[in-house]
């Protein structure tokens, strides 16, 4: 504990008199921790929204206009039968106009000068959980393209697994990112800390002669080290926010649209904690490196 105590109060003192060194270094892990946390604040929002989608995972079946009540009844049956479906609705062929004329106002004086309805009827299959999770509505859609009556299936999993897959991709090239800029803080911190110790040779070879351990000799510019990283994470929660606040004020309507009616999440405590020992963690590697020498 009296070598935990030092070192704090040693790295204290050296951080508060560190001026445009120890600056440029809370700012190399600040930038880090910053592609860090938008990292994390957009995987977080679209994790929740891939989550929301997939609890409520549906397909469409679209009927040919010419479809029978014979052949729709049939339908019906398979998909009753199935043990897929949570549930159904028939759209008919006006309803299906409706809504597109309510859902997008916009566009919806062209669908006046198109004579014939142009929207087929459907049937909106809401799909259970566990028969999303165990392949078998992928079965039943195979099983459904072939019935006659049927012109299409749309299956709202297969274009939800490719957003998922990108974001995966997105996960992957971003931590590259973060890991580089993670080693240039790290390594920005080990040049500042070699300053310190420059700085107070003197006082270590003192240390040296008298047998100081060497957890007291080293121990202070590994704490300066994480004292650095940890003041650059803070930084970049309170960027991180201020930006979050911007984005959501300016283009909250239509972020809550995107995100299908979920509004814009901040990070939750843990991961802003974990965040903030990440870069606590790069500093004091920092400082343990560009100390080495010291012991």
């Amino acid at each position: 504990m009296r070598a935990l105590d030092y070192a704090l109060r040693e790295a204290w003192a050296s951080f508060r008199r560190g001026g445009r060194s120890t600056a440029f270094a809370v700012v190399a892990i600040t930038l880090a921790a910053l592609v860090l946390g938008s990292l994390l604040l957009i995987t977080w929002n679209v994790d929740r929204l891939i989550s929301r989608w997939t609890d409520a995972t549906e397909f469409s079946v679209f009927l040919r206009d010419d479809a029978t009540s014979e052949q729709r009844g049939a339908l019906e049956a398979l998909i009753d039968e199935s043990g897929v479906s949570a549930g159904r609705e028939y759209v008919s062929k006006a309803q299906a106009l409706t809504r597109f004329r309510r859902q997008f106002a916009d566009l919806a004086s062209l669908t006046d000068d198109l004579g014939d309805n142009p929207f087929p009827a459907s049937i909106e299959v809401r799909v259970r959980p566990v028969a999303d999770a165990d392949g078998r509505a992928n079965g039943l859609v195979a099983k459904v393209m072939t019935l006659p009556g049927v012109v299409d299936v749309r299956y709202d999993r297969e274009w939800i697994a490719r957003l998922a897959g990108g974001l995966n991709g997105l996960r992957r090239v971003g931590l590259v990112l973060v890991l580089l800029m993670a080693v240039a803080a790290s390594v920005t911190v080990a040049a500042v800390v070699r300053l310190s110790l420059f700085a107070r040779r003197e006082e270590i070879d003192i240390m040296r002669l008298v047998g100081s351990p060497t957890a007291f000799i080293r121990g202070p510019f590994v704490a300066e080290g994480l004292l650095q990283g940890g003041a650059g994470a803070l930084a970049a929660v309170v960027l991180l926010w201020v930006g979050f606040v911007l984005v959501r004020s300016w283009a909250g309507g239509a972020l809550t649209t995107l995100l299908d009616g979920s509004s814009l999440e901040f990070l939750p405590v843990g991961q802003l904690a974990l965040l903030v020992a990440t870069g606590m963690a790069v500093g004091a590697a920092g400082g343990f490196a560009g100390s080495r020498h010291a012991g």
